[in-house]
């Protein structure tokens, strides 16, 4: 059941894309019709290693204890084998068992209008708790 909620234009727009990020924190605005990036929520790919050590400890950190986000996270992995730098980008729901019930049904129900947003999505993931 989609809860007809919208994403932001500003979210993918062209001068979005060229700043590459490492993550993203999404929240709904304020009246809860529009999905938007929350301010200071981002990890540049250019601050890891510089200002930011351990980018997805950083990133667990960003997400708030009691309230619902979104969030894009771009992953690379290495196998025994090899590294492989891959953009490997993964779709979180964070529902954090504090949150009230009406946000985690609210956002639970609005996920499709983000990840419609966002091409190359490999994975999708929900959270409700940073361990």
């Amino acid at each position: 059941m989609a809860s007809g909620v919208q994403v932001a234009d500003e979210c993918s727009t062209p001068e979005e894309i060229k700043k590459r990020k490492k993550a993203v924190i999404f929240c709904l605005s304020a009246d809860k019709k529009c999905i938007i990036v929350e301010e200071g929520k981002e990890i540049l790919v250019g601050d890891v290693g510089v200002t930011i050590t351990d980018p997805f400890k950083h990133f667990v950190g960003m997400l708030p204890e009691k309230y619902c986000r979104y969030a894009l996270y771009d992953a690379s992995f290495e196998t025994k084998e090899y590294r492989k730098e891959e953009l490997m980008f993964f779709f979180f729901l964070w529902a954090p068992e504090l949150a009230p019930l009406k946000s985690k049904m609210i956002y639970a129900s609005s996920k499709d209008a983000i990840k419609k947003k966002f091409q190359g999505i490999k994975h999708e993931c929900q959270a409700n708790g940073p361990k």
